[in-house]
């Protein structure tokens, strides 16, 4: 079976090679000799793939291909390889193109696929407490009655104002009194 990209044929495979990585957290309990390991699971599954795109139609082959990696979007994707690993969808994460030299409509190309997991989709919010938006909005509702008692509070220390600039200045001039008198 030829690797297949989308509706792309891959022409000229001439290696794939898988990369495949667990994910294991190690923990060190306080007081005790040795670590516990954690299975996390796996990270996606790698692909890379070497090919040559020759003939007639080689350079339809490379735009085709470039413009896959440009979209971003998970495309299917099947090989031998990756049949018995039920990877059936890969994004290409890197895309590099070689023109061979001496060789008219040749081109070596390099894929690098990840396998594409389908997010998970976020639970409903209906499985919050509907209370807790009601109490929310009482709270908001006394922080603003607060606010406005907040600027009446303000506007009625106006008429403090000149007997504190007053008393002030009184304090500056015992202030300085007492300095002198340390002289």
């Amino acid at each position: 079976m030829k690797p297949m990209l989308d509706d792309l044929e891959l022409p000229l495979v001439q290696e794939i090679a898988t990369h495949d990585r667990r994910v294991l957290a190690e923990h060190k309990p306080p007081g005790m000799e040795g670590s516990l390991l954690q299975n996390l699971g796996r990270r996606p599954a790698r692909l890379a793939l070497w090919g040559v795109a020759t003939g007639e139609d080689a350079q339809e082959t490379i735009e085709k291909l470039d413009e896959k990696f440009r979209l971003g979007g998970p495309f299917a994707f099947t090989a031998d390889i990756s049949a018995d690993s039920e990877i059936d969808r890969m994004v290409i994460d890197d895309f590099q193109v070689q023109e061979i030299a001496g060789k008219p409509q040749r081109f070596a190309f390099t894929l690098t696929l990840r396998e594409y997991i389908e997010p998970v989709e976020p639970e409903e919010l209906s499985v919050l407490d509907s209370g807790i938006l009601d109490e929310a909005g009482d709270l908001m509702d006394d922080l603003l009655d607060g606010l406005d008692i907040a600027a009446q509070f303000a506007s009625g220390l106006e008429r403090f104002a000149d007997s504190m600039t007053d008393l002030l200045g009184r304090l500056e001039e015992f202030r300085n009194t007492i300095e002198n008198a340390r002289r």
